[in-house]
């Protein structure tokens, strides 16, 4: 029997990849969509400008549109997938918690806290477990879990990977697409023929983020990882996928190639939408991979690529890609809820 899923925010750039990940999925089953009072009321097909590659599918664009409430959301719905703006989500999902809904959400709020996962099912399925805290702590029925920003998740695959060597330090420099700061987040004017040195709150979301996901879950406490990350964010005039430069110091001394292995044999999930090989390294022959217009679908958009890798005095040097919008927003809430699925919790 089909998983019965609703979209929060089902309007939005991230909302529109949701419809289209969802599209013929294997276990979900598409039951509510929401978004701000102006669209209650309209079938999808009026209320969203489609801006993602493919076509609404008709029995979507039928919908009628509710408001972001619990009471416009049926009880047989098991599942909710969030791409509220944060502001919103900070309001709205405690309403739908306290309701007694489940929620993968990819808005920023509560990424941050002690009792709310923040999952990538790859890296710290474990995590999960934080979720009897979250209820104990907040009286809840539902549950809430997070997948980290765009711009983190494109790096830290690597960095698990590479964690056998003992991570010390991460200097990181991004180049992201325009994608990530939404439909009307950057004008033409601003972004064409430039480069725009500085994205507001992204550099704190990898510094802390990042430790989170490859810290450790006692069964009662989460610790973060003990490294030190320094991140730099920039948008560049890319549609998708966030290309980051990295400067990993590790305890031990790898070899590239032996850093390229711990990257490749890095194990995935068996989850539908989860890609075959979680990181795809590129070789010495390929030393100008990766590339956003040539290797942000891979996998269907969800796997993530490294190249460029060097041995430096302190550690290792690299770039990895991500797409953002799929990998780093939908395509990162959609693999959460699967894993809420498989570990019981739905």
């Amino acid at each position: 029997m089909a998983v019965q899923v609703g979209i929060l925010g089902a309007t939005g750039a991230v909302g529109q990849r949701f419809i289209q990940l969802l599209d013929g999925h294997p276990t979900f089953e598409i039951a509510a969509l929401t978004a701000s009072e102006s669209s209650a009321g309209q079938t999808y097909r009026e209320a969203a400008k489609w801006r993602v590659e493919t076509q609404i599918p008709d029995e979507i664009a039928a919908m009628e549109v509710g408001a972001t409430t619990p009471d416009d959301v049926s009880d047989d719905v098991d599942l909710l997938f969030s791409s509220l703006p944060s502001g919103v989500a900070a309001e709205v999902e405690p309403q739908f918690l306290e309701a007694g809904y489940v929620i993968s959400s990819n808005s920023s709020n509560d990424r941050m806290a002690e009792d709310v996962p923040l999952t990538i099912p790859e890296i710290n399925p474990d995590h999960l477990g934080l979720i009897e805290v979250q209820r104990d702590n907040r009286g809840w029925d539902g549950a809430l879990i997070k997948n980290p920003n765009c711009s983190t998740i494109t790096m830290v695959p690597t960095l698990a990977a590479l964690d056998e060597f003992g991570l010390e330090r991460v200097d990181v420099t991004t180049l992201q697409a325009v994608s990530g700061a939404g439909y009307s987040g950057v004008t033409s004017m601003e972004i064409i023929d430039n480069a725009i040195p500085h994205i507001g709150g992204e550099a704190p979301k990898m510094e802390t983020e990042s430790r989170k996901l490859l810290g450790s879950f006692d069964g009662g406490e989460l610790s973060l990882h003990d490294s030190t990350v320094n991140a730099s964010c920039n948008r560049i005039p890319t549609l998708d996928g966030h290309l980051e430069s990295l400067f990993v110091d590790l305890a031990d001394e790898p070899t590239a190639e032996e850093a390229r292995e711990a990257m490749r044999e890095y194990p995935g999930v068996d989850l539908p939408s989860a890609p075959d090989q979680l990181i795809h390294v590129f070789g010495d022959e390929e030393m100008y991979r990766p590339q956003p217009r040539l290797d942000r679908e891979r996998e269907n958009g969800m796997q993530i690529s490294a190249g460029g890798v060097e041995q430096t005095d302190s550690g290792i040097k690299y770039n990895c890609l991500a797409h953002n919008t799929i990998r780093g927003a939908a395509g990162a809430s959609l693999l959460n809820g699967e894993l809420l699925v498989e570990e019981g919790w739905i």
